[in-house]
């Protein structure tokens, strides 16, 4: 399927601001438009982006910018209904945008459409507001699409993206040891015994029992070997080379 690339013709740039103009398609009369702004700095991207879906008779371009701030800027001029924010941008990047967005102005949507899935982009971005991110190999239908579910506070997801979070959240909770807690973990992992413990830390063979039960009940195990199996699994253990 083509991706959003160049199909179709491009859209005057603005001067100065880095903003452009509204552009105003077809549509049945009555019908009431969506409010879309287009924020990218590549500016070939963003013309693109504008006159692909200039084409699409129930969404109305209201303007155009190549930075955040001049994003907010629309946002306050135009409250459309979704704002279309890259990534990286200069003087103010997506996640910035994002958070100003959503905490000034709540009815504007802010839907990413960039080509960095990495999880902390993706985290960033959800974490700042965002109700979708999409990649740059979506399709002119699957961007309309998303743009109407956006409007309607539905969550939009690239399916790369989906993907990414599903498998995070399927992740095991980290478990949280103390200091000594790992320092016992690690003794145990050595083949010491509780009292052999208890000499290396400087602590007593009751005070050894005692993490001993509280790793167990974190790492659900019952027994030494078992622990020691699960901590290595899960990264616990300090291994020297």
């Amino acid at each position: 399927m083509a991706g959003i690339g160049l199909n179709g013709g491009t859209a005057p740039e603005g001067r100065g601001s880095g903003t452009t103009p509204a552009t105003h398609g077809g549509g049945a009369p009555g019908t009431r438009k969506l409010r879309v702004i287009v924020v990218d700095d590549h500016a070939v991207m963003r013309a693109g982006v504008v006159a692909l879906l200039a084409s699409e008779p129930t969404i109305e371009i209201v303007g155009s910018a190549d930075d955040g701030r001049a994003a907010l800027e629309l946002v306050a001029r135009h409250e459309p209904d979704v704002a279309l924010l890259d990534l990286r941008m200069p003087v103010l990047d997506g996640v910035a945008t994002t958070t100003e967005i959503v905490a000034r102005h709540p009815r504007t949507r802010v839907l990413i459409l960039t080509t960095y899935d990495t999880d902390a982009e993706i985290e960033r971005a959800v974490e700042a507001g965002a109700i979708g991110y999409l990649l740059k190999d979506t399709t002119r239908e699957q961007l309309a699409d998303a743009i109407h579910a956006a409007s309607r506070g539905e969550t939009v997801l690239a399916p790369r993206v989906a993907a990414k979070l599903v498998a995070r959240m399927r992740q095991p909770a980290p478990i949280p040891l103390t200091a000594r807690e790992s320092d016992v973990l690690n003794a145990v992992a050595d083949g010491l015994t509780n009292a052999e413990i208890g000499a290396r830390l400087h602590i007593a063979e009751a005070t050894v029992k005692t993490h001993l039960l509280r790793l167990f009940a974190k790492l659900d195990v019952n027994d030494r070997t078992r622990a020691v199996v699960v901590a290595l699994e899960r990264g616990l253990l300090r291994r020297s080379e």
